[in-house]
């Protein structure tokens, strides 16, 4: 007998979708996104997968088991590295496909708008009300997530990854993930300006005692999710070209950088960086930092190195560096300072007259003379000399002209030669330089010849008017 043996061949074919396995959930935000505080918006991410086609009905397949999520790990979203916290609300999260398609609506169910993981359930779908109403296919349960504008606002990011575990009540996969919020290191400036014009126009502004501000370098904007400090330095010596085009150097340390507020250590600049946080900057609400850099100067600086016209420049080097010296952020800013030429003399009222008697004949046979003690208060902020004129070449009596010449009055300062008196400008001080409210005691002398010219004139009392003025050299 022979024996006859059947071989049955079963071929079963699987016809399989692109499947992307889940996982935690990782939001990667764009820098520009918080330092602009616009909204984010995801592409859908794959959350949970599913080999089902229906959803879950309990009594007769009347009354459907919605699909939840549960926060398991608390109402904020935890930092993983630091004590950094964000809240619940910062997130908010939709439902966007099932198995690749819209998830039905009206009589095949409803679709949540926007909404945040909580610690309690949250439902994200609800399913029609009869199972036999229809599922879904088989797939990747994708989700869009969004961070509104106003939560970067309000809220700080750090650098970081900030994660939320939840758990959902249906047989997908998996039962719990992690919503990872991450974060971009960066600091950045967001606004300065790139140039300073200071200008000195008064004489006065050298007389002002304490600490001068010379001018704040405007509004300052820094966006940071590290810890950072400021650091500033100067390229070089303050570079000056004086009011004539002589060029020369000056040193830098005269100038001091800080802030209108705490933000900044007021110290002396150098050309070599130095840290002018008065402490680590930490992330804040809205990671932004808004202040005002100022420079300014000691009194006494201010007169010993600002005081001479003309120009002075440096280039300002500003860096907002994090504390681990990782991420650097350049700011320069061009400062001008110019000194307008100014001059000024200035004569007290109790000195404004000077008097000569003749009332002896020693007086006529010997002449006279006498010290005005600090008669003359002098300041010009360029290197000048000092002229005086008379406003006529003759005294006048009554207002009227007479024959007295006006050279036999001679004056003198400083211990300088004696000029006769004339109505053409007569140099009296030589080469003098820039100097601030310098008294000058003044010589007046009517020599023997011009006393005894006087010999026989009416006795009366005879004047003249008296000019001194500068000229710049």
């Amino acid at each position: 007998m022979k024996t006859v043996r059947l071989f049955f061949i079963t071929i079963i074919a699987l016809s399989c979708g692109t499947v992307t396995k889940a996982q935690d959930v990782y939001l990667s935000i764009p820098e520009n996104n918080i330092i602009n505080r616009i909204e984010y918006t995801s592409a859908p991410k794959t959350v949970m997968y599913t080999n089902r086609n229906n959803w879950d009905y309990v009594f007769l397949g009347l009354f459907p088991i919605e699909p939840t999520f549960t926060s398991v790990s608390g109402s904020n979203f935890i930092h993983t590295s630091s004590a950094s916290l964000l809240p619940n609300s910062v997130l908010l999260w939709q439902l966007e496909s099932i198995g690749g398609r819209t998830p039905g609506r009206g009589l095949l169910g409803y679709l949540p708008d926007f909404q945040q993981f909580e610690t309690g359930p949250v439902i994200w779908f609800g399913p029609p009300s009869s199972a036999l109403a229809g599922g879904f296919s088989p797939g990747n349960i994708n989700f869009t997530f969004k961070i509104p504008a106003a939560q970067f606002a309000s809220n700080s990011f750090s650098a970081g990854n900030y994660s939320m575990s939840i758990s959902q009540n249906y047989n997908f996969t998996p039962k719990t993930f992690n919503t990872i919020i991450s974060v971009p290191a960066f600091v950045k400036w967001l606004t300065s300006s790139s140039t300073k014009y200071i200008e000195i126009s008064s004489l006065n502004d050298y007389r002002i005692t304490g600490t001068r501000v010379l001018g704040n370098l405007g509004n300052t904007d820094i966006t940071n999710s590290v810890n950072f400090n400021v650091w500033a330095k100067a390229a070089s010596n303050l570079q000056f070209t004086s009011s004539k085009g002589v060029s020369g150097t000056k040193s830098i340390s005269a100038i001091k950088l800080g802030s209108g507020g705490a933000l900044l250590t007021t110290k002396a600049l150098s050309t070599s960086f130095q840290n002018f946080s008065s402490a680590a900057l930490p992330v804040v609400a809205g990671n932004r930092y808004s202040f005002t850099p100022e420079l300014s100067i000691s009194a006494e600086d201010f007169k010993n190195n600002l005081f001479e016209a003309g120009t002075y420049t440096f280039e300002l080097n500003l860096n907002a560096r994090s504390t681990d010296n990782t991420i650097n952020s350049m700011q320069n800013i061009a400062v001008q300072l110019k000194v307008l030429p100014r001059s000024e003399i200035a004569i007290p009222a109790s000195a404004q007259n000077v008097n000569f008697n003749f009332n002896t004949a020693a007086q006529y046979a010997d002449g006279q003379s006498q010290i005005i003690p600090k008669q003359i208060i002098l300041s010009n902020n360029e290197n000048f000399e000092l002229y005086v004129k008379s406003d006529d070449n003759y005294f006048k009596k009554g207002g009227l002209q007479s024959d007295i010449s006006s050279s036999i009055l001679q004056i003198g300062v400083d211990g300088n030669s004696n000029i006769p008196l004339s109505q053409t400008p007569q140099k009296i001080l030589t080469n003098a330089t820039p100097v601030l409210d310098r008294e000058l005691d003044v010589k007046y002398t009517i020599p023997p010849v011009g006393a005894q010219s006087l010999l026989g004139k009416e006795k009366t009392t005879y004047s003249i008017n008296i000019y001194y003025s500068f000229t710049a050299i």
